[in-house]
């Protein structure tokens, strides 16, 4: 396996995600804490798609307007495929939740009054550690008891599923979430069985009417995307919530003109979390 890559800030990384072009090629992001910075990679099997890796990378990076080398390498395809669990690892989030990486269940007993999430994300956004995932975990389990047992729960941009899992596992019912990404959505699918939880995905996106979106309103909408897509769909947003709705992947210094697009549909803020460049706003309609 080979890859193409370099560092950025955190802070680049979900925007990188957007801008990323590189057809069939994957783009991964591996945060290094020693360091507080990053590691973006596009892995490819064959040498000859270096080149194509590699521009791919740097148009991305010029989108941002990020003047950063771009290294080239090889590794193992045993190391590729597992190099994500060297950062996962076990967490424990507000008062009832613990996220548990899969491998380390022989290792670790969830302590009596906390509720686990058991994972493998492979190659999928979400695992608890980022602090984006991390406040919308909050927001669910504070709201589990106010909203009560039959609340319903919707996850837009699933990832590994961690949302939507932690939902059903704190009681709500009809618990779903999409992702335009299919090895996503089957990621949280093989994680929702997992956890012995039933949770319905769909492949879909925000934008996309010619692919079947879930139907209804949901007590509870999490949408943990980019800002500047909350803006966008704002409106789409809106048909799926019927009272409260967390909107999260926001970049502090843009929080306010996400929540203006969201206030002007009726939306008032409950209240926010704000966690090293990153706010989550809880809002009802």
């Amino acid at each position: 396996m080979f890859f193409a890559g370099c560092s950025v800030s955190e802070r680049y990384v979900n925007p990188l995600f957007e801008v990323f072009d590189g057809g069939d090629l994957v783009l991964s992001s591996y945060k290094d804490i020693e360091k507080d910075l990053t590691l973006i990679r596009v892995y490819f099997e064959d040498k000859s798609s270096e080149y194509l890796a590699v521009e791919a990378l740097k148009s991305a990076l010029q989108v941002l307007n990020l003047d950063i080398q771009v290294i080239t390498g090889e590794i193992p395809d045993d190391d590729w495929k597992f190099a994500y669990r060297r950062h996962f690892k076990i967490e424990k989030i507000g008062s009832r939740l613990v996220t548990v990486p899969e491998w380390e269940l022989d290792n670790y007993v969830v302590e009596e009054g906390r509720v686990g999430v058991v994972l493998d994300p492979g190659l999928a956004f979400g695992t608890g550690k980022h602090e984006t995932t991390r406040t919308c975990l909050e927001y669910i389990e504070e709201l589990s008891s106010l909203l009560g047992p039959q609340a319903t729960m919707i996850d837009m941009g699933s990832g590994s599923g961690i949302l939507s899992i932690a939902a059903a596992k704190l009681g709500y019912s009809n618990v779903c979430g999409f992702d335009i990404d299919p090895e996503a959505v089957q990621a949280s699918k093989e994680n929702a069985e997992r956890n012995s939880v039933a949770v319905e995905y769909t492949r879909y996106a925000l934008g996309k009417p010619n692919i079947k979106a879930p139907n209804e309103r949901y007590d509870l909408v999490v949408a943990n995307i980019l800002g500047p897509l909350l803006i966008r769909f704002a409106a789409e947003i809106d048909l799926y919530v019927k009272s409260h709705l967390v909107i999260s992947g926001i970049l502090t210094e843009v929080y306010e003109e996400v929540l203006a697009a969201f206030t002007s549909l009726g939306y008032k803020e409950v209240s926010r979390k704000t966690s090293g460049e990153w706010s989550t706003g809880l809002l009802t309609r």
